[in-house]
């Protein structure tokens, strides 16, 4: 009996303590007995969240995100008929970078800018996105409001990079001549949101339940 009312006062006089050395003392015994008898509230503050998180998913959608694919060949063979690891490893490195900075450069992006009607600022400010570079597939993605928008930049951009690379290799222009560049996913692309509803769902279900339990540790107080 002792025990329980010394246990008892020393909580009591937990909550007399000021705000900021109650938020930081260790978390007593107490207050996960109240956060647990507390479990309809933050349980119905969960679904509460995920129900918000629905309505922002339809209300204010994420956009579709399309995917174009180029096959990327740096021909390694020919370039080295040695097996060399070390000189692959450059000659990758190295040609790769030329790549991609054809992919992000000027006169890509402004022949991409003048087909599909975007400015250069929004294209390069987060509407596209490279993945993967190196041999083998190239990933082009792009993002819109539209589905079919989003499919037209992402099919155009593989093509242009497509085009651009192959007429710089055949015109000897800092590229090495054995690579080759085909578009292999360039037509008919399949257009889905760059994020799913079950995303939304989620993270509004456990911000509530955060938000929740925070409300029974600090504003629910026992006297």
């Amino acid at each position: 009996m002792a025990l329980n009312v010394s246990i008892s006062n020393s909580l009591i006089l937990n909550y007399d303590l000021p705000i900021t050395m109650y938020i930081f003392s260790p978390p007593s015994l107490n207050d996960l007995i109240r956060l647990l008898k507390a479990w309809r509230f933050w349980v119905l503050g969960a679904i509460f969240g995920a129900v918000v998180g629905a309505a922002v998913y339809y209300v204010a959608p994420p956009p579709y995100r399309a995917r174009a694919t180029a096959i990327v060949d740096f021909n390694l063979e020919e370039a080295f008929p040695q097996d060399t690891d070390r000189q692959y490893f450059y000659y990758l490195e190295r040609e790769t970078r030329k790549l991609e900075d054809i992919a992000w450069s000027d006169d890509v992006m402004s022949q991409l800018s003048s087909e599909v009607g975007i400015p250069v600022e929004e294209l390069r400010g987060g509407k596209l996105d490279l993945s993967q570079p190196a041999e083998g597939g190239w990933h082009f993605y792009a993002a819109d409001q539209n589905a079919q928008q989003a499919a037209q930049i992402a099919s155009t951009w593989a093509q242009l990079f497509t085009d651009e690379v192959n007429a710089k290799v055949a015109a000897s222009e800092g590229l090495n001549p054995f690579i080759r560049v085909t578009t292999a996913q360039v037509e008919n692309l399949p257009s889905e949101r760059s994020a799913p509803q079950s995303t939304y769902l989620l993270i509004g279900a456990i911000g509530f339940l955060a938000a929740s339990a925070f409300a029974v540790l600090f504003f629910g107080k026992s006297k």
